[in-house]
């Protein structure tokens, strides 16, 4: 039997909330936000909200024990989208749009660790790039991707 469609958010720093609460209305698809603080959410039977502890990857791993071939996670964080992946998520999606894969996750893992270490030994590298409208949009394009292609 297949696993019941949902979608997982890494919460304390997803720019997209309001879009992901607006698909789920949209397409039926429950939403569970998750977060080590207190958020706000709307009150919709569809939007459940889990505080976790304030312990060390405490939002990370409650997520990855919770995804299935049914869960649809967003995440910035490289090594939850690994994480996820490998627990075999039915897809994980950035929230400026872009698809973690299986064939693209490594890649990503290993930039993480090279930046991580250049910081480290003290290089000014910079951040991400601001978020945009365009990311906006892509990340739309993505949610709704998935959930079409999941639901088949």
């Amino acid at each position: 039997m297949a696993q019941p469609l949902r979608i997982l958010v890494d919460a304390d720093a997803c720019p997209v909330k309001d879009e992901i609460y607006r698909v789920a209305w949209r397409t039926e698809v429950p939403v569970t936000v998750v977060s080590n603080a207190h958020l706000r959410v709307p009150p919709h039977p569809l939007i459940a909200r889990v505080v976790v502890g304030d312990g060390f990857d405490a939002a990370d791993d409650w997520i990855a024990e919770a995804t299935d071939a049914g869960a649809i996670v967003i995440t910035a964080d490289i090594l939850l989208a690994d994480r996820c992946l490998k627990s075999g998520a039915g897809a994980v999606i950035a929230p400026n749009g872009r698809p973690f894969t299986s064939s693209s996750i490594g890649s990503a893992v290993a930039v993480r660790a090279i930046m991580s270490d250049l910081r480290a030994g003290g290089d000014r590298i910079g951040g991400p790039p601001p978020f945009a409208r365009e990311d906006r949009s892509r990340f739309l394009s993505a949610l709704d991707a998935a959930i079409t292609r999941l639901r088949r």
